[in-house]
This record gives C-alpha cells, structure tokens and sequence, in this order.
C-alpha cells in the first residue's frame, strides 16, 4: 500500500494478542484509537476444546467430507470455470507495511545447455506471501490476549493453543496452513450491492437482514446455506483495486459480529468478499479490532478468504456453485495465497 499514513494491521493484530498501545488508524471517515488496560482484562470464557476435539488443527475444514463433495458437484450443471482470485503484482493493494515484488534472475536464468540450446527462466518472490493479495487466513493467524500483557500462556487461538505452544521465528509449529484440508463445497454469493443498488461505503456494516433481503432477491432460499457451506459477500469495493489502493486498503465494507454469528450458528466453512478484511473496517464498536476475524478464525475455526473477485459469476446470476481452494502448504504458515474457483 502507499505512504497513506495508517498503521498496518500487523499492529492491530500484535495490540489485540500482546495488549501494548494501539497505534491510531485514520480513515476519511472515521478515527480508531485505543489504549491498552494497566490491568488484566476480564478474560473471555474458553472457547476450547473446539467441536472436532482438543488438539485438533483442521478447523472448519473437517466439515469437507466425501459426502459434502458428493453434495457440492451436484450444483456443476455446465462445466464453467470461474477464477475468484486476483493477480498477485508489485501494484496491487497492500496493507500497512506489507510488500510484494517478483524479480526473473539473469536473461535467461540459465543456460544454453545441450546441443538443443535450451534455456530457463526462474523467479525470485520476496514479501509476505500468506497475507497479499487473495489471501485465505489460517487458524494461526489471529488470537486474543486473555491475560496480563505479555503472558504468552494467556494468548489463545483456535481451540486454546497458546502462543507459549506455536510461536517460532521459523513458522508456527502449530496451527500451520498445511494442517487446513482441501475445501470443496458449496458456495453462495451474496450480493448486497445489487441489493442496495450500489456500491457499499467504507465501514458500511452487512447485517442479517440485508443478507436474507439478498438472499430473496436472487431466488435463494437462507435455508439452503447448510452446514460446512462457503458464503461470500459481493459489496463493490473491489472496483478501488488498482484504481485508488490507498482508499481500498484504508477501510471496507464487510460483516459484522451479527452476522459472524449467523455464520457460525450455521456451521458453515468459510466467508469471503471483495474487500481486504471480510468483515466492515473499522468495526461500529470502535473499542473493538477485528472482532469478526477473532469470532470466526480463533473461536470457531471458520476461514476467511480476502480480496476475491466476482464480475463473472455476477455477470452471467451464477450465485451458487461449487468453491474449490486448496492452501498451499507451507509448514507454519498463517496464510495462503492462490486461485480459489467457482465451477458451475
């Protein structure tokens, strides 16, 4: 992202696991300032052991068994292949301090070799690879400081592994990308902005009504959204990628804890929007960082999948199809970048 002036999100997230003083975040619309208690907050009941057992690291994905394949290739009628995912560039939004580069070494990079005289191309990444661009959070990504301040025992994610557990210079050596399963599932898109008739406004908060208004609107019924199911929200913020990237990445439209909760009542898999976060930035309540990331990822183990992108699906009314994203796995991650599909 440019020199905007707005602290990364790196430092919310450290502030909300390790309490130190919130850095301010301003946006055009609205200022999120907080101060770090002197005493230990009142700490939050357990969310653990989480519903697939103490020690488990697969979250939500548990719910991709045989049968929900089985149940999701049913809606692929005509073999179309949507790509969701954006195209990874030195140019696209970053957050904060977050950064992206890609460099081809030599020209070529090797050779000629052979009497056949070939030659190669290699390529060299450097920046945060799990948290740009179209990036699917991990379980390990965001936790709560229950605690006095630095107490790593008192750091918790999903399903109660500490920080004192996972934490490592060299990955997390728990709660890793690679543990995450293969999601094949059903996928509904909610498109609140054809709702509304419009593009939603930064921090503009989706609530349940505006999701069943849609939901109606589109021919859906809310009782298909079933258990282990993808739902992703169309808001039209993504029209700021790579047009205005300091607005897109200052703040968004999303979720909010109401609709966090609808989510999880419903044991679904995964959310997913056109926005950098999901969920509205900043929140409503501005005492709280993130709620929805903590609500979903560290307390149910449900996934978020950032920065997606629906013009095709929203151009030909597909709105429920089969989502397939595989992470990437690489030991210790909090994140994974790659091409999430809809087939329809």
């Amino acid at each position: 992202m440019p020199q905007t002036g707005y602290s990364s999100r790196r430092r919310f997230l450290g502030a909300l696991g390790l309490g130190g003083l919130l850095t301010a975040w301003r946006t055009p619309r609205a200022r999120l300032a907080a101060q770090a208690p002197t005493a230990p907050p009142t700490p939050t009941a357990p969310w653990w052991p989480s519903r697939w057992g103490a020690g488990d690291q697969a979250g939500a994905s548990n719910w991709i068994t045989p049968e929900k394949v089985l149940d999701a290739v049913k809606w692929v009628r005509d073999g179309k292949i949507y790509r969701l995912g954006r195209t990874y560039e030195a140019g696209m939004p970053l957050f904060g301090t977050r950064t992206f580069s890609v460099t081809i070494p030599g020209g070529p990079t090797g050779g000629p070799f052979g009497s056949n005289r070939l030659v190669y191309h290699d390529e060299f990444v450097a920046g945060q690879i799990g948290q740009v661009g179209t990036q699917f959070d991990g379980l390990g990504h965001v936790g709560v400081q229950r605690g006095r301040d630095g107490d790593r025992t008192e750091i918790r994610f999903y399903n109660g592994f500490t920080e004192q557990e996972i934490a490592s210079s060299e990955g997390l050596q728990k709660l890793g990308i690679e543990h995450i399963r293969p999601l094949v599932t059903r996928g509904h898109l909610v498109d609140v902005a054809g709702l509304k008739g419009r593009p939603l406004d930064a921090a503009e908060e989706i609530t349940v009504a505006d999701l069943r208004a849609a939901v109606s609107r589109q021919g859906m019924r809310e009782e298909d959204i079933r258990q282990g199911d993808a739902v992703l929200f169309h808001t039209g913020w993504g029209r700021l990628w790579m047009k205005d990237n300091a607005k897109y990445s200052a703040s968004g439209p999303g979720i909010g804890l109401e609709v966090a909760r609808w989510v999880a009542d419903r044991g679904l898999c995964l959310t997913a929007a056109d926005t950098s976060s999901v969920e509205a930035v900043p929140n409503r309540d501005a005492s709280l960082v993130y709620p929805v990331h903590e609500e979903l990822l560290a307390k149910h183990g449900i996934f978020n999948h950032e920065n997606l992108v629906f013009d095709e699906l929203l151009a030909d009314r597909k709105y429920q199809f089969m989502y397939v994203f595989v992470p990437v796995p690489i030991k210790g991650a909090t994140g994974s970048p790659g091409c999430p599909i809809a087939i329809t």
